[in-house]
């Protein structure tokens, strides 16, 4: 898989406090209910480490932070940050049996982090040191762990803000100067952490946050957590459009002790309003741009156990030969749904790994049945035409379908699956949005049939 570095904005590293796991392996048995790793455990979990020494020569001497695989919990100490002398790239290190048979880490912004594995695939190293201030996801797969074989985790971990006193900045997504999809939401990365039990200082800052397009349309922020925030419109943004976002919290007062700094701004245009439909029941997607359909295909979707996401979902990124294996997704090696395959004109549409792909294996099946693991599968020539159709951004919807729903903030960008409603509770201005709302519609997009939404 191709990365981007990530260039701009070296500095001092260290591992913030309390990063976060979320396993979907089974709970594994030694866990007693203090929560302590007996010595049953050590073989049905993995540890991981995660350090910045390794410019020094390695993990440091104690690691700064250890994560268990395996069950629903998190074993660790307190919290850990790295010694500011640690400026080196971040090491993540497989401590028992086994492999990191996937390593994808990601920053705020969802850009890949470029990065090596050693030879003996227990290890991963950034292929630099990573910027300041900057939060990160690790999706990891580990193979051979113990009794259970393959566990999956996300580990999300933050780099110490520069010194800069108690000053608050804003980094925006997506890239600056790109032109994207009309579903790709404005994200706001904040250097400095606003609780929700502070009113005050979310309406200071969301009122800061300036988003603008031309054309014009009605839009508002949601506060996905202490130092997260995503702009959307009511619907989407307008066809070939500008969208320009700028902070005006330097210098303002925002709480006790805390002025916001300067942040760059963000511009950025949009394309045609490309929109892929898949009717489950149907078998079939249909693409349109702009309102005008442009090709109708045979598909195939997750069959039962494995059930295609229903709802909105955003192109992620594109990928024109990626390695998918059902490890990935818990499907231990040797089960009958077990796959290892080489997928070329992957479409990405969550972080998890769902993707829109050429299928050639399946083409009796396209058109009539569901016999994926979740992807939406299709001939080669159908993925390579939506492959180099699609862009960043763009819309994919999955109708009259029998799988969960596609959530808002945790696999990619459900934001669309929110009614505008409810979008606007996430907002600190909630009041006064809601009221205004209360006079127009407050309908979603629809998301019943073969047709472009309205």
């Amino acid at each position: 898989m191709s990365s981007r570095r990530y260039t701009r904005g070296w500095g001092a590293l260290s591992l913030a406090v309390g990063a976060v796991l979320v396993s979907t392996a089974a709970q594994a048995p030694g866990l007693d209910s203090a929560g302590e790793q007996g010595a049953a455990a050590q073989d049905a979990h993995a540890v991981v480490t995660l350090d910045g020494c390794a410019a020094a020569g390695g993990l440091c001497t104690a690691p700064h932070h250890t994560v268990v695989l395996g069950g629903d919990r998190v074993l660790t100490g307190p919290p850990f940050a790295l010694d500011p002398k640690a400026t080196g790239p971040v090491e993540l290190a497989l401590r028992t049996p086994g492999v990191l048979a996937d390593v994808n880490v990601t920053d705020q912004r969802g850009r890949r982090i470029a990065g090596t594995q050693s030879a003996d695939h227990t290890r991963w190293t950034s292929a630099a040191p990573l910027p300041a201030g900057a939060r990160y996801a690790a999706r990891l797969v580990v193979d051979g762990a113990g009794a259970h074989g393959s566990h999956r985790a996300r580990l999300d971990f933050r780099t110490a803000p520069l010194p800069a006193g108690e000053l608050l900045t804003v980094t925006f997504g997506p890239e600056d100067g790109g032109t994207y999809g009309v579903g790709r939401p404005v994200t706001a990365e904040l250097s400095s952490p606003v609780p929700e039990d502070d009113p005050y200082a979310r309406r200071a800052v969301e009122r800061a946050l300036d988003v603008r397009s031309e054309p014009h349309v009605e839009g508002a922020w949601y506060w996905v957590g202490p130092t997260t925030l995503h702009y959307r419109p009511r619907t989407y943004w307008p066809a070939h459009g500008t969208v320009r976002v700028h902070s005006g919290l330097d210098g303002a007062p925002i709480a006790a002790g805390l002025r916001g700094g300067p942040s760059r701004p963000l511009t950025f245009t949009t394309g045609a309003r490309i929109e892929a439909v898949t009717d489950v029941s149907a078998h079939e997607m249909a693409v349109f741009r702009d309102g005008e359909l442009l090709r109708t295909f045979p598909v195939t979707t997750g069959k039962a156990g494995y059930r295609t996401r229903s709802g909105i979902k955003v192109v992620l990124g594109k990928e024109p030969l990626v390695r998918m294996r059902g490890d990935s997704i818990g499907i231990a090696r040797g089960s009958k749904d077990f796959y290892d395959l080489k997928v070329r004109w992957a479409t990405r549409v969550t972080w998890s790994g769902e993707y829109l792909h050429a299928a050639p294996w399946s083409l009796d099946s396209q058109g009539s049945e569901d016999v994926s693991h979740g992807c939406t599968g299709m001939s080669p020539e159908d993925a390579a035409w939506l492959f180099h159709t699609v862009r960043e951004g763009d819309l994919v919807r999955v109708v009259n379908g029998f799988g969960q729903p596609m959530t808002p903030f945790d696999n990619g960008f459900g934001d669309w699956n929110l009614s505008w409603p409810d979008w606007l509770r996430g907002s600190a201005l909630a009041t006064d949005a809601l009221a205004t709302d209360a006079r127009g519609s407050g309908a979603r997009p629809a998301a019943g049939a073969l047709r472009p939404a309205l």
